[in-house]
């Protein structure tokens, strides 16, 4: 069997988006499933529209995903002299020619077609054949570089994710693979290749066995499998996945509604979730919802793949988001939450890893466990209505005795517990009418885990001051 080598090939048009982080994670995956290899390809040939920036973000949210590549990044602008290559050869081989056809002799080609009610498609002005007569090369025109594609015959492949798949040369024309020159460029520049020539070559190049990617990008299949053909290059497997729909059914795209993979690790998501929920946006393992990196590639082998759209969830991926971070041990937790805590100006100390612990099952992001645990390391200011409706003039009198206790108790859960025991019998209140003044006080909230455990992990001092504040 051939090596399996599998490629993410984002634009640098902007950022690495929802869509694009799910091919690279499925193609990575099927990679390393196989025991094969992943490359990273910067397909940066729309020059107006690239960018350092966007270059500089993929490849963060590519790192920040964990989906380490084995080549790359390779950048199409820096291997411009091969494309030239290949295209030379073509147009010696005449499976590829100039057209002179100016962008006013295509829009009156297409508009003449549409008033004969045929399909819009380039009429081959300048494909040479046998017998046929070119017009004169006009004046100051540079051409485009077009491949000569079959007239007739059907294209049909096997395609990984929607079955087979048969389009008709007959509703595909001569695709440019070379844009003219810009106007004004200095005599000898040459045009830079378009897309769909370009990812030919480059997987060629690059020996890609599969290549998945999204599918809108079928309808371009005919005319690259065409161009394999032409060059006697062997096929990739291509695998076309279904788009991801927005909240409001409608496509997320880089430019409409898709949120930048870097936004949510700046959220405060586990790179380990987003991966977790990206799976299962068009790839199922049975009933399994949770599972990590390493089980996907023991299991992703390219079956049960979806065929139909499939529906972004926020809450959905804030759930699997909670169940990473209940999951993950507490001390890598402390870790990951540490740089949450530095921009909310918290410096922690050696309570970080048992303040994780304590709180990590309340939280569905990491930006939530940091203001937890900032409670714990800064003054905390009750909120007023839960102060008013528990730290009633009634209960003071219990918090001023519970203070005069934990004054002298050991620090540790079980003596502090002793210590609430011992002022909830001598008051005859019950738990909750204590615990809940005290968190309020301590924590700014009625709403937290075990009191004892709270105030343990609390600083006596913190804990006396706020009780006598009261």
């Amino acid at each position: 069997m051939t090596k399996i080598r599998t490629r993410i090939a984002p634009s640098p048009t902007g950022f690495l988006h929802l869509g694009t982080a799910r091919t690279a994670l499925y193609s990575w995956a099927y990679a390393r499933h196989h025991a094969g290899e992943f490359v990273l390809r910067i397909e940066d040939t729309d020059v107006a529209r690239s960018t350092q920036d966007s270059v500089d973000q993929i490849l963060e949210s590519m790192h920040w995903l964990g989906l380490n590549y084995d080549e790359g990044p390779i950048y199409q602008m820096q291997r411009l002299a091969r494309y030239q290559a290949v295209i030379d050869q073509m147009l010696a081989a005449g499976t590829a020619y100039r057209c002179y056809c100016t962008p006013e002799d295509l829009e009156a080609m297409k508009a003449a077609q549409e008033a004969r009610g045929e399909k819009r498609l380039y009429d081959r002005t300048w494909r040479p054949a046998p017998g046929k007569v070119l017009p004169p090369i006009p004046a100051g025109v540079k051409p485009v570089i077009r491949f000569a594609n079959p007239v007739d015959g059907v294209v049909t492949w096997d395609d990984l994710v929607k079955g087979p798949i048969s389009i008709s040369n007959t509703e595909i024309d001569d695709l440019i693979i070379q844009r003219a020159p810009e106007e004004g460029a200095p005599e000898g520049t040459l045009g830079v290749p378009t897309y769909n020539f370009a990812v030919v070559i480059d997987d060629w190049d690059m020996a890609i066995s599969h290549v998945f990617r999204g599918d809108e990008h079928i309808n371009n299949t005919p005319w690259q499998i065409n161009m394999y053909r032409a060059l006697g290059a062997a096929l990739p497997q291509f695998g076309h996945l279904p788009v991801i729909l927005g909240d409001d059914g409608q496509k997320l795209s880089k430019r409409r509604g898709a949120v930048a993979v870097s936004n949510y690790d700046e959220a405060g998501y586990l790179p380990e979730a987003m991966n977790n929920y990206l799976a299962r946006l068009g790839w199922s393992h049975g009933d399994d919802e949770l599972f990590s990196l390493d089980q996907m590639v023991q299991w992703f082998d390219g079956t049960h793949l979806s065929k139909s759209p499939a529906q972004w969830d926020a809450a959905k991926l804030a759930w699997v988001n909670a169940q990473h971070l209940k999951g993950m041990d507490d001390a890598a937790l402390a870790v990951k939450v540490q740089p949450f805590l530095a921009k909310l100006g918290v410096t922690a100390d050696e309570r970080l890893t048992a303040i994780c612990g304590l709180f990590k099952d309340r939280c569905d992001t990491l930006v939530v466990l940091a203001k937890w645990v900032s409670a714990f390391y800064t003054d905390v200011v009750p909120n007023p209505e839960e102060k008013a409706q528990h730290v009633t003039d009634a209960v003071k009198p219990a918090l001023a005795l519970l203070s005069e206790k934990l004054a002298v108790c050991a620090w540790d859960k079980a003596s502090i517990s002793a210590a609430i025991k011992e002022v909830l019998t001598a008051t005859g209140l019950k738990m909750p009418q204590i615990a809940m003044p005290v968190r309020v006080l301590v924590m700014g909230t009625a709403q937290t885990p075990s009191l004892d455990a709270v105030l343990s992990l609390n600083k006596r001092e913190k804990i006396l001051a706020c009780l006598q504040n009261a």
